[in-house]
């Protein structure tokens, strides 16, 4: 459909609580359009992943999409999309995992971000259906980034040490 402007830190509606749908708003023109706009933004920007607070829309609704090689984070397990509406996460393995993240929302950076290792989603998938899922690894560092812009947090808020953000020039000299 469109591809929007991205939200970049500092604008307020990265810092908002999004609203959850009800499943006549999931399945409404308005929303499948906005999935649309979502996927295209996504894409266009070079994401893995997109909440709709990011294209400046207070909803509960993102998807994750990991492709076999993204340019940003390179080879990786690709998955298949996933579209969540009204996330809700339990941590199942409070082991912690740390990657080096970056978002489209904090353009330039990376940051090192300790993780729960496996979590499980209960989510409304597209169709409004009840569904779960049990992402592990690197998968699960990406659904739960991704909610985090549901409920106002972005990953630098995570960071333990502000001396493990990086723009992405030092990261790919130095940390890689």
């Amino acid at each position: 459909m469109a591809v929007r402007a991205i939200a970049r830190m500092g604008h307020p509606v990265l810092r908002e609580i999004a609203k959850k749908l009800s499943v006549d708003e999931i399945l409404s023109d308005e929303t499948q359009s906005l999935l649309l706009d979502m996927h295209d933004s996504m894409k266009a920007h070079g994401g893995i992943g997109i909440a709709a607070p990011q294209i400046g829309v207070s909803k509960q609704v993102a998807i994750i999409e990991l492709p076999e090689h993204s340019e940003r984070y390179g080879k990786m397990p690709e998955s298949k999309k996933f579209i969540i509406f009204n996330p809700e996460i339990t941590i199942i393995d409070e082991t912690l995992q740390g990657f080096w993240e970056g978002c489209l929302s904090v353009p330039g950076l990376r940051g090192y971000v300790e993780r729960a290792r496996k979590v499980r989603i209960d989510y409304l998938d597209q169709h409004g259906r009840k569904q779960t899922i049990e992402p592990e690894v690197f998968l699960a560092t990406v659904f739960q980034h991704e909610l985090d812009h549901l409920f106002g947090t972005l990953y630098i808020d995570r960071i333990k040490d502000s001396k493990l953000l990086a723009f992405n020039e030092e990261f790919e000299q130095f940390h890689t």
